[in-house]
């Protein structure tokens, strides 16, 4: 081409397509992953296929693929007969496509055929993946090894309330022939779709609110699509499961397909029904248990009754023979008794005589020995007053003289030669000059002699 020539958007793409078909004439198998599906109302389906780096998970490749009517209504029925999984996005394919370049719609793959066995080893290896983590973690198993109640009554349901598997459990729960009582709670989830992981994860967490209420947490799904199991390989989904602290029965509907969470949980059965029925033979089986032990201990009771029987009526027999040897054995013991109290009694009686006997022989011995001692202690008293009599009226004597010249010393008579006077009026003495007044006739008595005078003047000191 010259560098003159100019070429429309149509003709370089009509170059872009001859080159394309010209260096890439065969069919190519492409390992891809589905990001979109959509089918238009003429029955053909547009898909978009990407590919993603394997540490960071960001998209290195896309393009667009289409799958025209006439195929796609086969390769669909076909891929999800084999993979019972709808060809939807988020799964891998392996796709076997010619590569085309149109003028308008650009670059894109026509797939010609799918092989489900990829998809279905792609889908073995996540649940495995999975599974191989819950085991590194030490989780995997420790709902199984929860010991399920020997009568699990309590039952905690985790299903969708319209689901016919839902209706199917509660009709053989309540309706079992052997009319044994259930408590059931239903804790509603979505059961299908993208929202299937984060309902029944919410669902548990109600649950674990009535932790010791429950027995057992049974999940259930009957119908749907065998594509919507994909929620049931869920790693969040199994670890919440797998860590529960009640035993989880499943019945999600298939019995071909386990998935994840299937093999995580405590028992795993195939339907709703076969859950219920599941439940109802525990039940059975603790009914056997129970009528084994009334059946052991009738007979325990039937055989300690015979014995009881045979050693009463052993006892019955013996006691005549008991009772005659208890009597003479108490006669003996009586007799016993009674010579020994006699001979007792004579001892006494003697020892008491003895006494008597001394007694009568130590009382005038005790009398005379008391009245020696009585004029003993008579004698030394009559000493005593004789020694002691003299001088206490001697020292009697000196007191006496003291007093008499300590009174001689205190007369008035001794006062008034000191050179004190006494001044009378009335015969009184006068003790204050506010008892005298002017006129008044008073006597003074001195050491020798008295005065007779008259009251002239009056002075005193108020003090």
């Amino acid at each position: 081409m010259n560098q003159g020539e100019k070429l429309s958007l149509y003709e370089l793409n009509c170059v872009v397509r001859c080159a394309l078909k010209n260096s890439m004439p065969d069919r190519y198998w492409v390992m891809a992953e589905i990001s979109d599906v959509k089918e238009n109302f003429s029955g053909h389906c547009y898909v978009e296929f990407i590919e993603k780096e394997n540490r960071r998970g960001s998209i290195i490749a896309k393009a667009r693929g289409t799958i025209w009517a006439n195929k796609w209504r086969t390769l669909k029925n076909d891929f999800e007969k084999q993979t019972h999984q709808e060809f939807v996005a988020g799964i891998k394919v392996l796709v076997e496509v010619s590569v085309e370049f149109h003028e308008l719609y650009g670059f894109s793959l026509l797939v010609n055929d799918i092989d489900p066995s990829y998809t279905l080893g792609d889908m073995a290896k996540q649940r495995a993946e999975i599974l191989r983590k819950l085991e590194e973690e030490g989780v995997k198993d420790l709902n199984k090894e929860l010991t399920l109640a020997e009568v699990p009554n309590k039952i905690a349901i985790i299903s969708s309330a319209t689901a016919a598997g839902f209706g199917d459990f509660m009709n053989q729960i309540e309706n079992n022939v052997s009319g044994y009582k259930f408590y059931t709670k239903l804790f509603p989830a979505v059961m299908q779709g993208s929202q299937t992981e984060a309902s029944i994860i919410d669902a548990l967490n109600r649950i674990y609110s009535y932790e010791d209420f429950f027995d057992v947490v049974v999940i259930i799904r009957g119908g749907g699509a065998t594509s919507d199991l994909n929620s049931f390989d869920s790693y969040q989904l199994a670890l919440n499961c797998a860590q529960f602290p009640i035993p989880i029965i499943t019945g999600i509907g298939h019995e071909r397909d386990e998935t994840v969470l299937d093999s995580i949980a405590h028992t795993r059965v195939k339907t709703p029904t076969a859950a219920a029925e599941f439940l109802i033979s525990k039940m059975d089986e603790a009914d056997f248990k129970i009528e084994e032990l009334k059946n052991i201990i009738v007979d325990n009771v039937r055989v300690r009754l015979e014995r009881n029987k045979l050693r009463i009526s052993s006892i019955r027999d013996m006691i005549p023979y008991i009772v005659n040897e208890k009597i003479n054995k108490e006669r003996s013991r009586t007799q016993l008794i009674n010579t020994k109290i006699n001979n007792l009694v004579a001892s006494k009686v003697s020892e008491q005589k003895n006494l008597v006997h001394k007694i009568g022989v130590l009382i005038p011995q005790i009398v005379s020995s008391k009245v020696n001692k009585q004029k003993i202690g008579i004698d030394v008293i009559e000493e005593k007053i004789k020694r002691y009599v003299p001088e206490i009226v001697a020292k009697q004597n000196i007191k006496l003289s003291m007093l008499e010249k300590i009174i001689e010393l205190a007369s008035p008579e001794n006062i008034l030669k000191k050179g004190y006077s006494l001044t009378l009026k009335n015969n009184r003495a006068v003790k204050s000059a506010k008892e005298l007044k002017r006129g008044d006739r008073v006597i003074t008595l001195l050491g020798e002699g008295e005065i007779e005078s008259v009251v002239c003047d009056i002075k005193y000191e108020n003090k």
